[in-house]
Formats: C-alpha cells, sequence, structure tokens
C-alpha cells in the first residue's frame, strides 16, 4: 500500500496526498511540494499513513524537501509582493470595464508564473486584461475565476455566531446544503437567519444535520402523550444537544427528561413487535422525576404520597425547619424588668407630674406622654391583669342621648360656678400648655379693653355646653337613613341648627339635580351662537 502525506495550500480548497519519499516528515511541518501548476509550499495536515490503491485517483506527486527559515522568509515576501499586486490587479479591472470582482493574488514559490483570483456571475472575456498583467508584472499569468463560496473562505471574517467562518477554519471540500436540512433542524425558514456570509446556505447545517436525524429517529414524535406517576404529559420541544424533551403535564407544569431515562411500557414493546418497528420510549418512572431538581415537581410528588396515603410530613429538611420554645432566659428577665418599671410608673406617675415644670414637659416624647396617661387612668382590674401578665381589655362605651344631655348640663354647671379669678387664670394658661407641646387648642377672646385700637374684637360667643343648658340647643343623636337630621328638622320648627342644616341638604340636592351645559350646537332653526340654557 502506498504511503502518502496531506499538504494543506493556501490557495487550495482541500488537502492534497503526495509521495514523502522517505522524508522524516511529521504534521505540522512546511513541506516544498511539486505540483501541476509548478513548484509551491504548503502546511503538512497529517503524518504519513497509508492508503489503498483504489484512492488514488492520479500518480502521486514527490515532496521536494522540507523547507528551511530561509524557504520560510521567502514565501513571507512572496505573499506581501501578492497583497500589494492587488492595487495593479484592481486598477486594471476597472480600465477595461470589466464585470469581475478581484479576490487575491498568488505567487508561485518557484515564480514560474503569477496566478489571479477573481469572482464573477457570468463569463468574462479577460483576454485584454491578461496581457496588460503581463507586461506590468513580466511574468506568466493564470486567471482562475471562483465561486462565492471560495471567495468567502479566501477572504475569511466571521459568522453570526461569532466564531470564525467554518470554510476558512475547516476547508475541506464544500459540500450540498438544502432547505431541508434547516427543516429537519426545527429552524426559521428565514434567508437571513440560515445564510452565511457568502449568501448561500450555511455550512454548518450541513454538519449538524446527522446528529438531529439521529436523535429524531430514536425519540417519541412531538405531541405524544407519555405517562408519567402525575399524569400524562405531552411533548412539547427538543433539545437535541443535550438530547432532552420537553414535557407538560395536565396542570401545567413543564419539566425536562433525558431521552436515555425514558422507558418503553409492554404495550409499545408489543406493537413494535408487530409492526416490525424501532420502540421509542412513552414513559416516565417515579425514579426520574425524583431526580429532577424543581420545587414545584417535589411538591406535586408530595400531593402525590399524601393522595396515596404515605406519610411525607411536610417536606421541611431538619435544618430547614423552625422550632417553637419558650421565652430565653434574657427575655424573661426583660419581661420582669419591664413589668416592674410600668407597675412603679403607675404609683408615682401623678407626683412626678406635678414637679416638672414647662420644658420638661415639652422635651418629653408624644409616645411617653400616651403611655403614661394610661397608667394615671388605668382602673383596679387593669393593674391586676397587667401584675399578672394579662394584657387589659377596654372598650369605649358609647354614651346615650339622655347621658350626653346630662353630660353637657353637668359642664355648663361647672363653668358657672367657677371664680372669676380661676376663669382669668385659665385664659392664660393656654399658653404655657401650648409652649410645652400639650397639644391644647384653647384659646380665649381678651376683653375688648385689653384689645389694641383699630383691631376688631369677636363678640363673646356662649359655649355649646351653655346653648344646651339654657335650651337654646337641643342634642339629638343622629340615626341612619335620616339625611344628617334632615327629617327632625322638618319636624321640629323650634330647632334653629336643625332647620339650617336642612336648608343646605335641601340646597345641595337642587345643585345635585342640576344638569350640566352641553358644548355642542342645537341643530334646527336655532341660533346656533347662543348658549344652551341649563334647567335647574
Amino acid at each position: 500500500m502506498p504511503v502518502v502525506v496531506s499538504v494543506k495550500f493556501p490557495f487550495a480548497s482541500r488537502d492534497l496526498w503526495f509521495d514523502p519519499q522517505g522524508l522524516d516528515i511529521v504534521k505540522g511541518d512546511y513541506a516544498i511540494c511539486s505540483t501541476e501548476r509548478g513548484t509551491e509550499l504548503g502546511l503538512v495536515t497529517a503524518d504519513p499513513h497509508e492508503v489503498a490503491e483504489s484512492d488514488l485517483s492520479a500518480p502521486l506527486k514527490p515532496v521536494l524537501g522540507i523547507a528551511s527559515d530561509a524557504d520560510l522568509d521567502r514565501a513571507d515576501e512572496l505573499a506581501r509582493k501578492g497583497e500589494a499586486a492587488m492595487a495593479d490587479f484592481r486598477e486594471l479591472v476597472a480600465k477595461n470595464g470589466l464585470d469581475m470582482k478581484p479576490v487575491g493574488v498568488e505567487f508561485l514559490f518557484g515564480g514560474e508564473k503569477v496566478v489571479f483570483y477573481f469572482a464573477a456571475e457570468d463569463r468574462v472575456d479577460f483576454r485584454q486584461l491578461v496581457k496588460d498583467l503581463s507586461s506590468r508584472f513580466r511574468t506568466r499569468v493564470d486567471m482562475r475565476q471562483i465561486g462565492v463560496r471560495d471567495e468567502t473562505r479566501l477572504v475569511g471574517g466571521y459568522a453570526h455566531c461569532g466564531q470564525e467562518l467554518c470554510c476558512t477554519r475547516f476547508g475541506g471540500q464544500f459540500e450540498p446544503v438544502s432547505i431541508r436540512m434547516a427543516k429537519e433542524q426545527d429552524l426559521p425558514l428565514n434567508s437571513s437567519k440560515i445564510s452565511g456570509v457568502c449568501g448561500r446556505l450555511m455550512c454548518c447545517l450541513r454538519y449538524e444535520f446527522e446528529a438531529y436525524k439521529d436523535f429524531k429517529s430514536r425519540a417519541p414524535k412531538k405531541k405524544t402523550l407519555i405517562d408519567t406517576p402525575l399524569g400524562r404529559a405531552r411533548i412539547q420541544e427538543y433539545d437535541t444537544p443535550k438530547e432532552q424533551l420537553v414535557l407538560r403535564l395536565e396542570s401545567g407544569k413543564v419539566f425536562r427528561v433525558s431521552l436515555s431515562d425514558m422507558t418503553c411500557s409492554d404495550e409499545c414493546i408489543k406493537r413494535s413487535q408487530e409492526q416490525n418497528c424501532t420502540c421509542r420510549p412513552d414513559t416516565v418512572t417515579r425514579e426520574v422525576l425524583d431526580r429532577i431538581e424543581s420545587p414545584e415537581m417535589r411538591m406535586a410528588l408530595m400531593e402525590l404520597d399524601r393522595e396515596m396515603g404515605v406519610d411525607v410530613g411536610d417536606g421541611l429538611d431538619r435544618a430547614d425547619r423552625i422550632v417553637t420554645s419558650g421565652p430565653t432566659p434574657r427575655r424573661k428577665k426583660q419581661r420582669g424588668e419591664s413589668a416592674a418599671g410600668e407597675q412603679g410608673g403607675k404609683a408615682s406617675g401623678r407626683t412626678r407630674g406635678k414637679g416638672r415644670s414647662g420644658e420638661e414637659a415639652a422635651s418629653e416624647a408624644p409616645s411617653s406622654r400616651r403611655r403614661r396617661r394610661r397608667a394615671e387612668e388605668a382602673t383596679p382590674a387593669d393593674a391586676a391583669a397587667a401584675s399578672q401578665g394579662q394584657p387589659s381589655r377596654r372598650r369605649r362605651r358609647h354614651l346615650s342621648p339622655e347621658e350626653r344631655d346630662e353630660a353637657f348640663r353637668a359642664a355648663a354647671g361647672r363653668e358657672q360656678e367657677r371664680p372669676q379669678a380661676s376663669e382669668g387664670k385659665r385664659r392664660q394658661q393656654p399658653s404655657d400648655e401650648q409652649a410645652a407641646g400639650q397639644g391644647r387648642q384653647r384659646r380665649r377672646h381678651k376683653q375688648a379693653s385689653d384689645a389694641p385700637r383699630g383691631k376688631s374684637v369677636k363678640p363673646d360667643v356662649p359655649s355649646v355646653a351653655e346653648q344646651v343648658a339654657t335650651g337654646e340647643v337641643r342634642v339629638a343623636r343622629r340615626r341612619p337613613g335620616d339625611g344628617g337630621g334632615a327629617a327632625r328638622a322638618n319636624g321640629n320648627a323650634a330647632a334653629p341648627a336643625d332647620a339650617a342644616r336642612a336648608d343646605t341638604t335641601e340646597g345641595s340636592e337642587k345643585k345635585r339635580r342640576r344638569r350640566r351645559r352641553s358644548r355642542k350646537p342645537r341643530s334646527g332653526g336655532e341660533n346656533p351662537g347662543a348658549a344652551p340654557s341649563s334647567e335647574a
């Protein structure tokens, strides 16, 4: 069997075999070979190996030798010379007005000739161009027309995936790519998404076609119902690179299962034997579902176990459980200190309150004032409950109309019995209480003699308690549905406040019945410019 070595040339589309002639050449070396075009320098892509005689289509060309450092320097110089010749190539193509696209220029290592590569859609008459190139470069010229795929491979670039172009990175002979390969891989039939830089279908469709075809031949078809412990599940989609299937249960839960973890039922095996076809799995076992790391799947399996009568507990690990325990010793000590402080505050609250000045009261927080007020107003029953550690239950008691009238009359009597001296002192007290932050909003109008000149003084109006005591105002309890006391005002003419409230209610009802003006002009014989009348 003949021994060959594979060599890759820069402008060749595939590797070529040569006879190593017993040279100690290995993969990665640069070899000088004799080709049909002349002497060329190429990269060895594989170690020498044996091939069959039937695989050889023509006699093997020999390897002249392994390239030295001087040979590599000469090759680099020829490559730079070819890049500089591209400018002259484009200039002469434009001068002759030819419909072609210059792609590259290659100077052979032996100097036999120069090869000019171009791309064109139709046949081009380049006889005059060859004469111009030969006269300028003073050497033999060879013109080679290539396709768009070879053009993209020579120019290079990056694909949509961000990687280097497959034709540049892998090389090799171009294989046909069809739209059927894109359909087999469930890709969108959009030319901008499945086409490469060259404008043709991407080469990677051919690389992955066999993997998709093999997976679909072993996996159940889409929309097929699969038996699971949680019920029937339907196949939604494939994940071919991972060889997984996406299933959806009737409850709406979606999970992934590997094709290798699925099994075939007895009915499926029997049917495949009868029809003499491949058995495709149609069952997912409980062990497979237990390996799925999904909280929803674990909860669904726990519910299934509860329905089957299996005691599964609460489904929490011991490290995740919250253990209910009594208060710690530190917490007990804090509770005891707080209870003792509350009892001491109740006993000496009033004594401390009498000896404080206005500045201390102003600096006291509102929350502490409220707590002290509750402690002063606490009943003996509340104190006994607090000492036992039980919360006090105090409910607000609503007064009846008769009790409210009596309370107002008692307040009016107390105000009349107070002496004038205490009244004067009470008039000066609100300013001090307001500075202390007590929040009292009572104010007394000063006498007309104390008022400055040029300012009006409000008349002295009797309080509500005085009006109730004299009988000028009657306190009535409002009931649901009486219209805010309008019904009582209609039946009792002696109550001026209720009558005024009834007038206000009647006016609001009239205002509520009032229509809004229409902004559209009336059609017909009326004046369109006149504003529409409104009804009360």
